[in-house]
């Protein structure tokens, strides 16, 4: 303490301000100004890969100088702590076929230690120009030049003949089979419970020939008391004039009641629309009478056996005839509801009820003769096809 007291003032403050001076001419001299601010936007880096951008940003700013260790120290720290701004990198300049040694930094970036800030925001990755591309080099091989050559077993043309086999015309007429059939059946084989006794009743068709020709015989009767009441048979021709209706001409024979008279017959026959089986027969008597016969009857099917049967019958007459008892316009109409149960298609058992009533002068003859003008019944009978 003593020996520093005794030394100038003059002396002691150049002492102190020696080591500081030192470091000011260390400075200047290594740098003789400071560096300018660069704008690494208008750089380019179409020559700068991008290992090169790393290894650049890894190694340190070194001093050109390289003799002042404290002088370079602050570069050092500020090279490694700066990061790099890759938002202003222009990408589309940047080669990436870089080799892999690391490429040295320029001067000025050395002197000041501070690594190339890059504007990523103006880079674009490049665009592939396909059409210059070679694609045969890639697998797509071009069609070979027999590829459009005929097969060695070709499809043959087709013919008319083929097209009328594949599509044959459409006839306008029905094909029928030539052979010849026959069906009977009999709808109603019954006994019925009348006020006088038992009686017992028949209803029935049968027809002969082709599926447009055809010879049709209907009979449908009564007995009661061991004597027939009513019984009749028509022969009829029918022909087919759609797949429905058949129209038919013939004759028919009443043998009862009282005595028997021949008519003239002549209508249709057929499946009417919703199923109903309909006939409609128009009789010229030979003593100037007319009639006219309209029944209706329908097959429910409750089950594929079981199947209840509507029927409806009703007849007309053109003028009175007291000895067979029958008044002109509506004479009787009948309606039945018969049940039955088909063992087979050939053999159905049934029972049912039966409702007839009679008008006009029909019911004032009835009256006359002691009969009822409206009866109920019970039926029971079988239905038989052969």
């Amino acid at each position: 303490m003593k020996t520093f007291a005794t030394l100038p003032r003059s002396a002691l403050a150049l002492a102190l301000s020696l080591p500081f001076a030192g470091i000011a001419v260390a400075q200047q001299h290594d740098h003789g100004a400071p560096a300018a601010a660069m704008d690494h936007s208008t750089m380019d880096h179409s020559q700068m890969g991008h290992a090169q951008m790393g290894n650049a940003q890894k190694r340190p700013a070194t001093n050109k100088a390289g003799a002042d260790k404290a002088g370079a120290q602050p570069h050092e720290a500020a090279a490694d702590s700066a990061p790099l701004d890759h938002a202003q990198m222009d990408h589309s300049k940047m080669g990436h076929s870089a080799s892999g040694d690391s490429a040295k930094p320029n001067d000025a970036d050395a002197a000041s230690g501070e690594p190339a800030a890059m504007d990523h925001s103006q880079m674009a990755p490049s665009k592939m120009d396909h059409s210059k591309m070679d694609h045969a080099a890639m697998g797509h091989a071009p069609p070979r030049a027999d590829a459009t050559a005929q097969p060695r077993e070709p499809i043959p043309a087709v013919t008319d003949a083929d097209r009328i086999a594949a599509f044959p015309p459409i006839s306008l007429h029905m094909q029928h089979a030539p052979e010849f059939n026959h069906m009977v059946v009999v709808n109603r084989l019954e006994a019925v419970d009348a006020d006088r006794g038992s009686a017992q009743a028949w209803e029935g068709q049968a027809w002969f020939g082709s599926d447009t020709d055809r010879l049709w015989l209907r009979s449908e009767g009564e007995r009661e008391r061991g004597r027939t009441e009513s019984a009749n048979l028509e022969a009829l021709y029918g022909r087919a004039i759609s797949p429905w209706w058949d129209v038919v001409a013939g004759v028919r024979h009443d043998f009862r009641p009282r005595r028997g008279q021949s008519w003239a017959a002549f209508g249709v026959q057929g499946l009417s629309p919703y199923k109903f089986e309909v006939s409609a027969t128009a009789y010229l008597g030979e003593r100037g009478q007319t009639a006219l016969n309209l029944e209706a009857e329908y097959e429910l099917l409750l089950t594929n056996r079981l199947i209840l049967q509507p029927l409806v019958e009703v007849e007309f007459y053109g003028k009175d005839d007291p000895r067979r008892e029958t008044g002109a316009g509506l004479s009787t109409a009948e309606a039945g509801l018969r049940l039955r149960y088909e063992i087979s298609r050939k053999f159905a058992p049934y029972v049912g009820v039966s409702w007839e009533r009679a008008f006009g002068d029909t019911a004032d003859y009835r009256r006359a003769h002691g009969e009822r003008v409206e009866d109920t019944r019970l039926v029971a009978g079988v239905r038989l096809w052969f």
